[in-house]
């Protein structure tokens, strides 16, 4: 994979850190970054100034983030409001966790465990990632690809 060099690779990371990118996760942002170069490259359509190109999509990555975390934070939030097994939820309540244990048990092993340590442990992706050795923007996708899921089988089965 051709790699950006760094004083590129060093434009990416400040324009990510100015648009609020925590450093913990920069270098998650430079690689996204990078990999959307080879792929334009691959395509056959390189960018003709690879340090406004990789500026611009920086910006876009950072804006992802923002967007990625008020959705993180908006499904913890639903997820903690809902009442407790056995805590007075009556029926609802009972239906809806059984409707979450199946979605549960029909998601692939992977996918299960990124879900059941962000959202039940409430574990940070980069504490999942190093429990489970895997990139951070793999614990990103899986729970990405998890909660999506989730949310079709709870609509499909109408629990919600």
């Amino acid at each position: 994979m051709e790699q950006m060099d760094a004083a590129l690779t060093d434009r990416v990371r400040a324009v990510l850190a100015l648009g609020g990118v925590p450093y913990a996760e920069l270098q998650d942002g430079v690689q996204q970054v990078g990999l959307r170069l080879v792929e334009a490259r691959a395509k056959g359509e390189p960018p003709r100034s690879p340090a406004a190109w990789c500026a611009v999509v920086a910006t876009r990555v950072a804006a992802d983030w923002h967007r990625a975390r008020r959705r993180d934070a908006r499904l913890g939030e639903r997820l903690t409001a809902l009442p407790e097994p056995g805590a007075g939820g009556g029926e609802e309540a009972r239906v809806l966790a059984l409707a979450v244990a199946d979605g549960l048990d029909a998601l692939p092993a992977h996918q299960r465990q990124v879900l059941v340590l962000r959202f039940y442990a409430d574990l940070p992706v980069a504490r999942i990632a190093e429990e489970l050795g895997v990139p951070e923007g793999t614990v990103k996708s899986r729970l990405h690809a998890a909660v999506r899921a989730m949310r079709l089988r709870l609509r499909t089965d109408e629990v919600v």
